[in-house]
């Protein structure tokens, strides 16, 4: 196949990138930096249309992530890329089936999570931009007939998001996080990569992806740090301080989205991607390991 993957130079693009030409496709590398392999088609999500000429498969994993303050530009900038963007994206690739990343940052944190399926509502709630803007696009995505892949807390080789914001939490070899140990869903990159090109043939709709079993919380945050050499000692601080903080902005890097994150059990069902054959083939354990490794 010849696949086109936006965003191939991010974290999530990139390795979906490399997995397709490892099994023999070709690819475009379709952003505003070449990927890893494949011919780079430059693109701005922010303006204009990806030129898709001869793709048979689109894989859209351009996004603007994070947790930006209300009101600022990188907000808007996630409406420009998340939603616009989105509506650009599909309007290019006029009936090439697409499959869509989305985030399990999408679900409506007010209501119980133990154990979300895809029907879970999306609709509001939302404490921060990101899970906004990709609610909007990927309701886009869907009524366009895309498949949506939603993972949660995307970890790996090479992450530039959940790590770095767990080791600018620690102070002097402590990490607080709020309220007692919950079970936690997280999504391997490599799980995510090997969703991403088996979804070409699903049928149209939401899927959560996510490894095969849902963590201990502080166990796996103690993994993810041991594995950049850092051995921390881990603290629990209320959840009503914890929220109080992020409201206040006493603790750096807490906001009520971190808090919500970290503090609320969020375990994915994913038996309807499971129904499709697809299997998570990493976990924490060799997840975090390099490629070849």
């Amino acid at each position: 196949m010849r696949i086109a993957v936006t965003g191939a130079s991010g974290f999530c693009g990139s390795e979906v990138a490399r997995s397709a030409a490892a099994r023999g496709d070709e690819v475009l590398c379709v952003g505003r930096s070449p990927g890893p392999v494949g011919r780079h088609i430059h693109w701005d999500a922010t303006a204009g249309h990806p030129d898709l000429a001869g793709a048979d498969l689109v894989v859209h994993c351009a996004a603007a992530v994070g947790d930006p303050a209300p009101g600022s530009p990188a907000e808007a900038l996630q409406y420009a890329v998340n939603v616009e963007g989105t509506a650009r994206l599909l309007a290019a690739a006029a009936g090439r089936p697409v499959v869509w990343v989305s985030s399990a940052s999408v679900y409506d944190p007010r209501r119980d999570r133990s154990l979300v399926r895809e029907d879970h509502p999306t609709a509001g709630g939302h404490l921060n931009a990101y899970g906004r803007s990709k609610a909007v696009g990927e309701r886009l995505a869907l009524a366009a007939g895309a498949v949506v892949l939603r993972p949660r807390a995307v970890y790996g080789p090479g992450d530039p998001h959940l790590l770095p914001r767990l080791l600018e939490r620690v102070r002097h070899r402590l990490l607080l996080l709020p309220g007692p140990d919950v079970p936690l869903s997280l999504t391997a990159v490599q799980n995510l990569a090997d969703a991403c090109l088996a979804a070409a043939g699903w049928p149209p709709g939401a899927y959560n992806i996510a490894d095969a079993h849902p963590y201990r919380r502080d166990a796996a945050v103690r993994q993810v740090l041991r594995s950049s050499g850092r051995s921390v000692r881990i603290g629990h601080l209320p959840v009503r301080l914890a929220e109080l903080a992020a409201r206040t902005g006493r603790l750096p890097g807490l906001t009520p989205y971190a808090v919500d994150q970290l503090a609320r059990s969020v375990v994915l069902d994913t038996s309807r991607a499971r129904a499709t054959g697809w299997r998570p083939r990493r976990d924490l354990g060799s997840g975090l390991l390099p490629a070849g490794r």
